[in-house]
């Protein structure tokens, strides 16, 4: 098999890049090791930025998430007992979208079969090879079992943390940066609508909370939980007790019970190579950076690589110029950095370490307090939330 482009991971990054080559002209064929249904159905994240959203609307693809998303102006900070909200768009003119990881990945594969793309789901033994030449290839198992061979110009590793394009390149030509946060969240998907008609960040002494959504009728809640812990030990009862703990107020506030759809335990840490780039592979979203879900940028970090990924292969393929793909990296570390620096002040700011001294809490209080009354600080938070423009 002949392509221009073989993409590994039909994540939001694979798919997104596929659809953005392919507008361009561009031919791809994206190899995945999950089922169309599971990769369909995977719960993540759900806070798209303002960047994201003008972008899927520029591409054509944000016909449901303009109809179904749930455009928000603000998010809530919720200690000492009181809510201080953020105003987002009083601050910054822009807006964040609720609208489900899963949910855009369900219109870039219906978006990307209805073109006649090739997505290949339930391969295996997935391998790239020649990289630092000009005719790199990439040998699979097919869903059949059969050995297949794609023949392409460059490779784009979207295959996440736990994908093999990372682990293709030699240790000795990446530098790792790896933070490992001292505690974990425990998420729940709930059938009850949302309490809140806005996000709520929780600092409460017993750890911290987050109330989020992804429907009007489907609520998603956290809970900082130690990385020890496993899911036996969280029963419903156990859950809703510590959810109600933790999101008191001195004031009218309820939770709305529900069933729970779901529940996920993940860890916290913050994860970067440098540079995302080897050869003719190059690494794109969570194969090439983790940050914690606190700042809400996973997701739209991806978008960001492939969106310069996709402008780098176009002037590579079509006008045969490098410039772009070998400032790639540097384009995208840029951003991932600021994005690791917020999503690192979020997480600081927020969660109770176990270990914490009193004056760490106090800290912390300090600066929430100070965010809160603050105009810049609370325009600094609000401008690197609702996400910065894209280049």
């Amino acid at each position: 098999m002949r392509t221009q482009v073989a993409i590994v991971g039909a994540g939001p990054a694979g798919l997104l890049l596929s659809h953005l080559l392919w507008l361009d002209g561009i031919d791809s064929v994206i190899l995945e090791n999950r089922s169309r249904d599971y990769v369909e159905r995977r719960v993540r994240a759900g806070v798209c930025e303002d960047p994201t959203v003008k972008l899927l609307r520029d591409v054509g693809l944000a016909e449901r998430l303009d109809r179904e998303g749930l455009p928000h102006h603000g998010i809530v900070l919720r200690f000492d007992g009181e809510d201080h909200r953020i105003a987002l768009t009083d601050l910054t003119g822009r807006t964040i979208t609720v609208y489900g990881q899963q949910e855009i990945v369900k219109d870039l594969i219906a978006a990307r079969l209805k073109a006649g793309a090739q997505i290949h789901f339930e391969v295996s033994d997935v391998e790239v090879h020649d990289v630092t030449g000009d005719r790199p290839r990439v040998t699979y198992k097919d869903s059949a079992g059969a050995v297949q061979e794609i023949q392409a110009d460059v490779i784009a590793g979207c295959d996440g943390f736990h994908g093999i394009s990372r682990p293709s390149i030699p240790d000795s030509e990446l530098t790792v940066y790896d933070h490992v946060y001292p505690f974990a969240w425990l998420g729940v998907l709930v059938k009850a609508p949302p309490a809140n008609d806005e996000l709520i960040y929780a600092n409460h002494e017993r750890g911290f909370a987050l109330h989020s959504m992804r429907t009007p009728e489907v609520t998603r809640l956290y809970l900082q939980v130690d990385p020890s812990d496993s899911l036996d030990q969280w029963s419903d009862a156990r859950i809703w007790d510590e959810l109600h703990a933790r999101f008191a107020i001195d004031g009218d506030f309820s939770l709305h019970e529900g069933p729970i759809l779901e529940r996920l335990l993940s860890p916290m840490r913050s994860f970067v190579v440098e540079p995302m780039r080897y050869g003719r592979l190059f690494l794109a979203g969570d194969s090439a950076h983790i940050v914690p879900p606190t700042g809400a940028k996973g997701m739209n970090l991806a978008v960001h690589d492939v969106l310069v990924l996709s402008r780098a292969f176009k002037e590579l393929l079509q006008s045969g110029r490098t410039d772009l793909v070998e400032s790639y990296s540097d384009t995208c570390l840029r951003r991932v950095w600021r994005a690791e620096h917020f999503s690192y002040f979020m997480t600081s700011m927020l969660h109770r370490a176990h270990d914490a001294d009193p004056f760490q809490h106090r800290l912390q209080l300090s600066q929430l307090r100070y965010t809160a009354s603050s105009t810049a600080a609370a325009t600094s938070l609000a401008e690197n939330y609702v996400g910065l423009p894209f280049p």
